[in-house]
């Protein structure tokens, strides 16, 4: 059956320092997930994870498009969205 939202997507902070950015209609139970091996291979070795960012989204489309596009930025540009600085994620998004 279909969700009808919302969606969610998410970052994780590792135990390592990486981060891993998802999606999920239910983050809380996703985020249970990964700290007991069901979640990614990327986190499992990396436990525990915690939720540093979550954003809404409308649709599941709108929630796996902007999981890629996130997926695609340094760790930089990550840090500054879930730090909240939005100059320095403006900064980080110029082009070079």
């Amino acid at each position: 059956m279909p969700h009808d939202g919302p969606f969610f997507v998410y970052i994780l902070r590792c135990s390592d320092g990486s981060f891993y950015v998802g999606h999920s209609e239910n983050v809380e139970e996703r985020v249970v997930a990964h700290n007991n091996g069901r979640g990614a291979v990327w986190t499992t070795c990396r436990r525990p994870v915690r939720l540093v960012y979550r954003e809404t989204c409308a649709t599941e489309a709108g929630a796996v498009k902007r999981e890629r596009q996130i997926k695609r930025w340094t760790h930089a540009k990550k840090e500054a969205l879930v730090k909240g600085d939005l100059a320095r994620l403006k900064e980080l998004s110029k082009s070079k």
